[in-house]
């Protein structure tokens, strides 16, 4: 059942209806608007995008757009993967073989040099979108069946405090609204 999405913009009275209708969204559905928001970006980001324009770093140096696009894609399939403890599509579906690049199977992009941003390069948007929209799908199954109560569980205990399924989604949703907000500024400086 796909939920409707109330106007907030009207007087205070129909305000306060929307607040009060948004407060009975579930944790799943909270979860799904925010990636969802996230992939609507991506694609306008992406929307006619050529080669080149996916490859040029702004001032010689900023991560060009198609990089960062792959890197918030890759960041959410690994964490995503992670949690719900399933294989990551860039591997399990075949998304490296098709991109052919010179990173390890793992990369995410997290700490990469400037060399290996240099290194990335992709014939076109489309193949971008594909593994964005893979890795959407995923995410979206994922989080459509959690509720409150999943949120609380410890995902990685390398840390202090150790994480929770919640605290580990409110960054990925945290680096991926970054990282497309870096991409849309970069679309602008680079053209288009």
């Amino acid at each position: 059942m796909q939920r409707q999405r109330a106007d907030c913009a009207g007087p205070q009275r129909d305000r306060l209806a929307c607040w009060r209708k948004m407060a009975a969204m579930t944790v799943a559905e909270l979860l799904t608007e925010a990636f969802e928001r996230i992939h609507a970006t991506v694609h306008r980001v992406l929307d006619g995008a050529g080669a080149a324009e996916l490859t040029t770093r702004a001032g010689g140096t900023a991560n060009p757009i198609g990089w960062l696009i792959w890197h918030l894609a890759r960041v959410q399939d690994d964490h995503l993967a992670g949690v719900a403890g399933c294989g990551q599509v860039w591997t399990a579906d075949g998304w490296q073989q098709r991109f052919a690049l010179p990173y390890a199977a793992d990369a995410t992009g997290y700490a990469h040099t400037s060399a290996e941003v240099d290194a990335f390069a992709v014939p076109s948007g489309d193949l971008l979108i594909g593994y964005v929209d893979a890795v959407h799908a995923v995410t979206l199954e994922y989080v459509g069946g959690l509720c409150d109560a999943d949120l609380d569980r410890v995902v990685d205990e390398g840390w202090d405090p150790p994480v929770t399924l919640g605290a580990r989604l409110v960054s990925v949703i945290a680096d991926d609204l970054q990282h497309v907000g870096q991409a849309a500024f970069a679309r602008g400086v680079v053209g288009g």
